[in-house]
């Protein structure tokens, strides 16, 4: 597909149908509209990767006052009310750092990510009746690292939709294994479909549905099932880099990568494919990755670590899209 493509778009009368067989579904189709996976990024060397893409303009503005308690999920997360009137859903523990990185990353290849900023510390107002958070915010409302992720009504989050990576509208094209790639390089090893989500706004009137990753916590550190694997851990990501590609075969980009849904995600990208996504990735720099590391919470040591890490693995993906042979990497 040419780089000028703007978006994946298909328009279809009924959206959002049953997308695992023998499920029953009795609840309200969402409006006709044009469903998009990707979005052309434009200038990816001069995009921002210190605050992403809600820009410094979006972050969230002190004071924060406290609305409830977010049980979603089993990580501690609050939800809060800024400055400005912008609600956040707060979010603390090992998946903090690495999801504020990997939207950056996402954002700039062309996907779909929400506004998310890392907050070293902070305080949040009126905080109380916390359970699972109780031990995140202190008696007086401080706080520290903190992943904000912007809460909006455009585009508005459909809690109701899911897809899947086996089952959506994008099958077979480059941008859904483009995203497929992505997932693989931060070593996502819970890429399960419950983190698949679907977010709508509006295109000039009409319903536009935007197909998305809606959690990259679990990612930056060791792939593997959950026993074996591990979060934002540089050394352990870095041990595994040599690995990342372990060749071509029957057409097919061998990777090291194994976690949830590993066949789904693997089994099926194709060099043309790796070559489409290099023409985002690949103009990435490594002061972009290192501004998006610092602005995670990584310290020097880990900075340097991923720096070093991802540009080996987006080499090896270069690699393969110039010189697509069968057999091993050199």
């Amino acid at each position: 597909m040419m780089q000028g493509v703007l978006a994946v778009v298909i328009v279809v009368s009924t959206i959002f149908a049953q997308q695992r067989a023998g499920k029953k579904n009795d609840r309200k189709e969402p409006a006709p509209g044009k469903q998009v996976l990707w979005i052309n990024p434009g200038n990816v060397a001069k995009l921002d990767f210190k605050y992403g893409v809600g820009g410094a303009q979006r972050q969230p503005r002190p004071p924060f006052r406290f609305i409830k308690e977010d049980l979603s999920g089993t990580t501690p997360k609050v939800k809060v009310i800024d400055s400005r009137g912008v609600t956040w859903d707060v979010k603390w523990g090992p998946e903090a750092r690495p999801s504020t990185f990997c939207t950056r990353l996402a954002w700039a290849c062309g996907y779909f990510a929400s506004p998310e900023y890392f907050i070293s510390a902070g305080q949040i107002e009126d905080a109380h009746g916390l359970t699972r958070a109780s031990d995140r915010i202190s008696h007086d409302g401080s706080f520290k690292n903190a992943r904000f992720q912007l809460r909006s009504d455009s585009p508005k989050f459909l809690n109701d939709s899911k897809w899947t990576w086996e089952a959506n509208p994008f099958s077979g094209s480059h941008e859904l294994q483009g995203l497929k790639i992505l997932t693989i390089i931060v070593s996502n090893a819970d890429a399960k479909n419950a983190n698949l989500g679907t977010f709508m706004d509006e295109e000039r009137g009409s319903p536009r549905y935007l197909y998305a990753v809606i959690d990259w916590g679990y990612t930056l550190g060791k792939w593997g099932n959950s026993l074996k694997s591990s979060i934002w851990d540089c050394e352990a990501f870095a041990d595994q880099t040599p690995k990342f590609i372990k060749g071509v075969k029957d057409g097919r980009v061998r990777f090291g990568f194994s976690g949830k849904r590993e066949s789904d995600l693997a089994d099926d990208i194709t060099a043309p494919d790796v070559k489409w996504l290099m023409q985002y990735l690949g103009k990435i720099t490594d002061a972009q990755i290192r501004d998006g590391i610092v602005a995670s919470g990584a310290n020097a040591s880990e900075t340097e670590c991923f720096v070093r890490s991802l540009r080996d693995r987006i080499e090896q993906l270069r690699s393969v899209s110039e010189s697509p042979q069968e057999g091993h990497l050199k």
